[in-house]
């Protein structure tokens, strides 16, 4: 089962096992009463959170000793879940979706999205260069921004994002 880093967990908070939520995922709204995360192998259920001040609460972590020892870890949720619990809007996609696209300009294959990296002016998305434009002297990988200007269309279902401007970019790398 894929798993999915939703945030994570910083300082024990009063006294009750309360713990700092820091938010990897851009879907706040998954972390309600009930919903089910991992840390590793283990299973924690939310028992309240508060967006307001970033506390988090887990059924079963009622001292600061036991939240504590959860200090620093990554929480988690199956690609399934996260499906489910977050709803996109016209244009929006998951990152774990788009990691593994195959990105092409005007029918070039330019390479395959490894991974995804925020940055304060916008998303971008960090290409290994295909093999072929490698031989003919260019980078190994290089970084498109995921905004309208770049980005001409993504196709999850055939795991395919088209650029433009992309081999611009690249030759400037």
């Amino acid at each position: 089962m894929q798993k999915v880093d939703v945030a994570k967990l910083g300082r024990s908070v009063g006294l009750k096992g309360e713990m700092k939520l820091h938010l990897i995922s851009d879907f706040p709204e998954q972390f309600k009463k009930g919903a089910k995360f991992k840390i590793a192998d283990k299973e924690l259920i939310i028992e309240y959170y508060n967006p307001n001040r970033g506390i988090i609460k887990f059924l079963g972590i009622n001292t600061p000793e036991d939240a504590k020892k959860l200090t620093n870890k990554i929480i988690t949720s199956s690609v399934e879940d996260t499906r489910k619990s977050c709803k996109l809007e016209e244009g929006e996609y998951f990152w774990f979706d788009i990691i593994g696209c195959e990105v092409f300009e005007n029918g070039q294959r330019v390479g395959i999205v490894k991974d995804i990296q925020r940055l304060p002016s916008s998303d971008y998305l960090l290409v290994n260069t295909d093999d072929e434009l490698i031989k003919s002297g260019k980078a190994k990988n290089f970084m498109i921004p995921f905004i309208d200007r770049f980005i001409e269309d993504v196709d999850i279902k055939s795991k395919r994002v088209d650029v433009k401007e992309a081999l611009d970019i690249l030759d400037a790398s």
